[in-house]
């Protein structure tokens, strides 16, 4: 013979099991619904990826520029930058004013630890236009 309390804790430990089985069947459900969402955009991605591919090679080569158009290229060597500094006479937080950047790009570039971008470097070249007096002036 079972005892009250036996009997109680057998039907508390089988309800608890059916709502264990009621919560996880919903996120078995979830867990499915997101890895089909998930293979279906897999799937357009690879579509779209192939597309690209297909329109890249469609459209061939890119035509060389036209000689008209001379690209000029910058250089820039951190000795030549604080060589130009010294023979126009400035300082280096003038010739960040100069430059319109920081007086820390500038020392930065002077020791290599950084390099200045494409439209520093088209500023600087200016700069390298300029005389002594010139620079003073623009300052």
């Amino acid at each position: 013979m079972t005892t009250f309390a036996e009997q109680l804790k057998t039907e508390i430990a089988r309800i608890a099991r059916k709502e264990t089985r009621a919560d996880s069947k919903q996120v078995k459900k979830a867990s499915t619904q997101h890895r089909a969402e998930i293979a279906a955009l897999k799937r357009r991605i690879a579509s779209l990826e192939s597309a690209v591919a297909r329109l890249l090679k469609q459209q061939g080569k890119p035509k060389a520029a036209e000689p008209q158009e001379k690209a000029v290229v910058l250089r820039f060597r951190t000795a030549g930058f604080a060589t130009l500094r010294k023979k126009l006479g400035l300082t280096a937080h003038e010739m960040a004013k100069l430059l319109g950047v920081s007086a820390q790009s500038v020392y930065h570039w002077e020791t290599g630890k950084s390099r200045p971008r494409a439209s520093q470097l088209q500023a600087i070249s200016e700069v390298r236009k300029l005389s002594k007096k010139e620079a003073r002036e623009k300052l």
